[in-house]
């Protein structure tokens, strides 16, 4: 499962923020300019005040129009300069942002791709598909927005505090009064905004699941009238991530109105004290004038703090989600079983598929829990089909996932034709492996497209035509564009016995050397799973097959049965031999416990 969100308060949000550097440094250049560019633009409004000060000292107090023209010239050329180099920044920065973001998000998918199938099993859906849109969004947004006027800003107040200083110290400190209660107010708020925003974020994939789930699942509602219990689930999620918004508001506007009101209460105090050093004569009026402006030229850096780094929370807390992902450990090369295998004998070539003392235990399984797969010893001769029994909960599923390396072995190691699974490289293993599952799930594609997965690059009509021929699955070309149909999300626009027969014939398209079949006839009809059979065994003489069966009719597909029981092999042999000689088959086989 995702880290609880305890962690949001022991990481640092500059560390995280840190992470996203490789991602940026392609683009570090424009970034870097858009920055100095955005600086020079918000410095050059700082000279404004300084040429009111020029005017009213000046041309106003001598009472020259030629002057006041002329200073409203210079107010006109800054004011178009500003605005044409904020412009700049932001197309600066407008497509190299949209490339870290595609990076970013096609980094992650791929790198989902690699993670075992324990990964997927532990995380919601949701929560990934929240991290790859909604998180990314944000973190384009903060490199776009507030990434740059943090540094602006901050070099804005500098200048301008500066500038002030120098026209009148005293004013000057009045202005800095607020400094010390705001810097505690943005201490305390970072802390605490960070800890809500990582809470919202979570809802927000908890919420994103559910959506998932209802859609996929309609059949389902609507089938067992659960429209308003669902909508209640939903509603109540709603609430609570509404809940959780609303603290984000309340949390901002508190600070916001610190952050406002401060600097309006020491602008008010500058006011009153510099006009009485004008009525005295200790200051100029151009000079009270400039300093005025420039304090309010401030303004807006000074209050853009609080949604700032409230940005900023929220980006580091997105960037924590991702990397979240991202950091998960890949499938590897090699694993504990790979070097029991090298400490082993080397079977002999051409040895079909071999099961060597297999034992397994889920990653999240307790320690002190029974492992479910023990001590497997199995022998799957070249060109030999052999069908797996055994009960509900038995381990047969779990067994099969370790050929293709779905799942990692604990210990002992598994070798096709004598070379151990763990030596191949998992893109090499499976163009020799194929695998057909119970549940057939079928993409958003053609028919063609589904099925030819199954195949190598360059497989096109005749191979299709061939697999399809074999999983009995001729109704695809009776479809309204044939096999250029698209099925829909999940196929669920087919039947499901249509769904497993291609799923059957992805399985078959390339004549793989090794085939896993995971009850692959569960959901056809009497007749459609004979003629199936039928054309399987002529797949069967050419291939070594390990196939999971429930139904005598699918066992006879073998050559031999071996039969799984409390996760341990316990018995071997032809359907007659084990039916003559093992109750717990007997038993099996009697049409009493045909469930998984």
């Amino acid at each position: 499962m995702p880290p609880t969100r305890a962690t949001t308060k022991e990481r640092s949000a500059v560390r995280t923020l840190l992470r996203l550097w490789p991602y940026v440094r392609p683009v570090r250049v424009r970034l870097f300019s858009a920055a100095l560019v955005a600086i020079v633009a918000s410095c050059t409004g700082l000279v404004i005040p300084l040429v009111l000060k020029w005017m009213v000292d000046g041309p106003v107090a001598d009472r020259d129009p030629g002057g006041i023209w002329l200073g409203a010239l210079y107010l006109l050329l800054l004011g178009c300069a500003e605005a044409l180099l904020f412009g700049l920044r932001r197309w600066l920065v407008a497509r190299p942002l949209s490339h870290v973001e595609a990076s970013m998000r096609a980094g992650l998918y791929g790198h989902l791709q690699r993670l075992p199938v324990a990964f997927h099993d532990r995380w919601a859906s949701g929560q990934l598909l929240s991290r790859a849109t909604t998180d990314l969004m944000l973190l384009r947004m903060f490199l776009a927005f507030p990434l740059t006027f943090l540094l602006v800003n901050a070099v804005t107040i500098l200048v301008g505090v500066l500038i002030m200083l120098a026209q009148d110290w005293t004013l000057g400190l009045v202005i800095l009064v607020p400094t010390v209660p705001m810097v505690w107010t943005c201490v305390l708020f970072e802390k605490r905004y960070a800890e809500v925003a990582r809470l919202a974020q979570d809802q927000v994939g908890d919420l994103t699941t559910v959506v998932e789930e209802s859609v996929l699942g309609i059949r389902i509602i609507k089938g067992f009238g659960r429209h308003r219990s669902q909508a209640r689930a939903f509603r109540d999620l709603v609430r609570t991530l509404r809940g959780t918004e609303l603290r984000k508001a309340r949390m901002l506007a508190a600070i916001w109105a610190v952050i406002v009101t401060l600097p309006e209460l020491a602008i008010g105090a500058a006011l009153f004290w510099g006009s009485v050093q004008v009525a005295d004569g200790d200051l100029s009026a151009g000079t009270l004038v400039a300093f005025l402006s420039t304090a309010l030229a401030l303004r807006w850096p000074v209050e853009s703090i609080g949604f700032l780094l409230a940005m900023s929370q929220e980006a580091a807390t997105a960037t924590e989600r991702y990397f979240e992902a991202r950091d998960a450990v890949q499938e590897g090369a090699d694993s504990g079983a790979a070097e029991w295998g090298r400490a082993a004998e080397p079977a002999p070539d051409n040895d079909g598929i071999r099961f060597q003392s297999v034992s397994f235990r889920y990653p999240d399984a307790s320690p002190d829990s029974p492992p479910t797969l023990a001590h497997i010893d199995l022998h799957i001769r070249p060109g030999e089909s052999m069908a797996l029994v055994g009960a509900t909960g038995s381990g047969k599923t779990t067994l099969t996932a370790l050929i293709p390396r779905l799942h990692e072995t604990t210990s002992g190691r598994i070798t096709l034709d004598g070379t151990d699974i763990t030596a191949l490289s998992r893109e090499e293993l499976r163009t020799l492996v194929a695998v057909a599952f119970e549940e057939p799930t079928l993409f958003s594609a053609s028919v063609g497209e589904n099925v030819l997965m199954g195949a190598a690059d360059g497989a096109g009509e005749p191979e299709l035509a061939r697999a399809l021929a074999v999983a009995q699955a001729d109704f695809a070309h009776a479809l309204p564009q044939g096999t250029a149909t698209q099925v829909g999300e999940q196929g669920l626009s087919l039947s499901g016995g249509q769904r497993q027969r291609l799923a059957l014939a992805r399985a078959v398209v390339g004549r793989p050397r090794f085939l896993v079949l995971d009850d692959p006839l569960s959901a056809l009809d009497v007749h459609t799973e004979a003629a199936v059979e039928a054309a399987l065994r002529d797949v069967l003489a050419d291939t070594t097959a390990l196939i999971v069966a429930h139904r005598p009719s699918t066992v006879l597909l073998a050559d031999r049965v071996a039969l799984l029981s409390g996760g341990r092999i316990t018995a071997v042999g032809t359907h007659q031999e084990l039916l003559r000689g093992n109750t717990e088959y007997a038993h099996l086989m009697s049409g009493e416990d045909h469930r998984r």
